[in-house]
């Protein structure tokens, strides 16, 4: 069954606004999914904040032009069946979500992407992008390389004063 032109035009709409407010977006080619491969997608895109849309890559383009960043990005890779993955908090987790999702699923492939300026992304910067860490795991890692040099100085501090104790303790058992 066909979408109506009202239809089409709130979708667009929506894409529109997606792609307005989105800091990373990125698109994968699903062919061959089953619908609970798509379920599970959805629900694992849900857990991380990630919406997911499967939408005709003809209405993407027209939303695409419809922004003023994104007038210029190359819409060449959109060709097949597409699904787009939009986060408005992370940079990378859409990328990361198709990604994750693809190890399982040899049917998912990673295609395009788009960030928050309005350049494209081809195939490999999205596989890239995909490798990076997430924020959470970045700033853990911050926070240990912060937290290494006082560990550190906190464990020679204690252990001058621990040797010393123990020095005092020997010479009291030796009297």
């Amino acid at each position: 069954m066909a979408i109506t032109r009202d239809k089409k035009q709130a979708l667009v709409a929506e894409l529109s606004e997606l792609f307005a407010n989105a800091k990373g977006t990125a698109g994968a080619a699903y062919t061959g999914l089953s619908v609970a491969d798509m379920q599970e997608l959805r629900a694992l895109a849900r857990d991380a904040g990630v919406t997911i849309k499967v939408v005709k890559n003809r209405l993407v383009r027209v939303a695409l032009n419809q922004d003023s960043k994104f007038k210029d990005a190359d819409t060449s890779l959109l060709t097949g069946q597409l699904i787009y993955a939009f986060s408005h908090d992370d940079e990378v987790a859409p990328a990361q979500v198709l990604a994750k999702f693809a190890k399982k699923n040899d049917a998912l492939k990673l295609v395009v992407g788009f960030d928050g300026s309005g350049s494209t992304l081809n195939t490999a910067a999205v596989t890239t992008l995909a490798n990076l860490p997430s924020k959470d795991q970045l700033r853990g890692q911050l926070v240990g390389v912060l937290a290494a040099p006082l560990t550190q100085f906190l464990g020679v501090a204690n252990g001058a004063g621990r040797g010393f104790v123990q020095v005092l303790s020997q010479r009291a058992e030796a009297l």
